[in-house]
């Protein structure tokens, strides 16, 4: 990024009522057919007017058109039924109903590629994409076919190398695949999750992202947040094995965490999008906080290799705390990049 301390979301923004119900994850859409392909666009729209205007300064779709941020590219897929489920274990967190995979996956047609074309076309500053990374994808499905967690993240990574490359054909500047299952299973990132996401990544003309995180402000993941102590030291155990990949940024939970901010050094010459903006609550963040936030990493990271983020998706919050959060967000980071001398 050209910027000091550029701006960003993690991924997903609030949908708005008449598209999906609010505050909900996995919200079932309200219109159908036609109607509901023209309220996807004018959501996009709004997610990206509401950046703009907040002073983000990397775009993201706020992932409008997916009712959730794994499943909605799983149902694009050959080989997995979602007519069957089974209840599976999440992130070894909580139980939800997931399809099963009964046969060899494939993408027979690109998934996102006309949204990333759409985001591309609504705005001049570089634009941020996301995908589920391979482990992650592996951790939302019961699979009835491979009988491997590991063959079946290779068989994904491929398919999602052919989606990005797509992407990045779109006009999409940066490629981020989102890995919360890399906070839970530390021998699997270690044997095949890093090689997995770096086969996904694998050649790609744009810049290339990871983001890891303690998961949305959902009952189930608060709970576990509890239980971890006093410091969270998950990322130590995968950050020197990222720094060591050739993904290009890692995007991490720090605001309101138990994260010791010392950790972003184990991540030395990689981007580092530093959550400043927690998704678990409804209670807005000041720009001064944020600037605090910001100023704690600069000990460990230089200015052009920040990025000032949120936590993680801000789906489940209302849209009015959403927007309010962007623009301090926006805010914070600009009193630090006035600090040094940027305006």
């Amino acid at each position: 990024m050209t910027q000091p301390i550029a701006t960003a979301i993690a991924g997903s923004l609030p949908k708005p009522a008449w598209l999906a119900q609010p505050e909900k994850l996995w919200a079932p859409w309200q219109l159908s057919g036609a109607a509901l392909d023209q309220a996807k666009t004018d959501a996009v729209r709004l997610a990206v007017d509401e950046q703009v205007r907040a002073g983000i300064t990397v775009i993201g779709d706020g992932e409008q058109t997916r009712q959730h941020f794994v499943t909605t590219f799983i149902e694009h897929l050959d080989g997995v039924d979602f007519a069957k489920r089974k209840t599976m274990r999440i992130r070894d967190r909580y139980d939800a109903d997931v399809p099963i995979v009964v046969a060899a996956v494939a993408r027979r047609k690109p998934v996102f590629v006309a949204d990333a074309k759409h985001l591309r076309q609504l705005t001049e500053n570089p634009i941020k994409f996301t995908l589920p990374g391979p482990m992650t994808l592996v951790d939302t499905l019961y699979d009835d076919c491979y009988g491997s967690r590991e063959k079946l993240a290779w068989a994904f990574a491929e398919i999602l190398n052919q989606e990005a490359h797509e992407l990045v054909a779109a006009g999409v500047d940066v490629v981020q695949f989102d890995e919360p299952a890399f906070n839970v299973f530390f021998d699997e990132v270690s044997d095949w999750g890093v090689k997995t996401l770096e086969r996904a990544a694998a050649g790609l003309a744009c810049k290339t992202a990871v983001h890891i995180c303690y998961g949305y402000g959902i009952e189930a993941n608060i709970k576990w947040k509890s239980t971890l102590g006093s410091e969270w030291r998950q990322y130590e155990r995968t950050f020197p094995l990222l720094a060591a990949s050739r993904i290009d940024q890692v995007s991490l939970e720090c605001h309101n965490s138990h994260v010791p901010m010392d950790l972003i050094a184990l991540l030395d010459g990689k981007d580092v999008m530093v959550g400043a903006i927690d998704v678990a609550t409804n209670q807005v963040e000041t720009p001064a906080e944020v600037a605090a936030t910001l100023r704690k990493a600069l000990q460990f990271v230089k200015p052009h290799r920040l990025i000032g983020c949120t936590n993680c998706g801000m789906v489940p919050l209302p849209r009015e705390v959403a927007r309010a959060k962007l623009h301090a967000l926006a805010a914070g980071a600009a009193i630090v990049r006035g600090e040094l001398g940027w305006s």
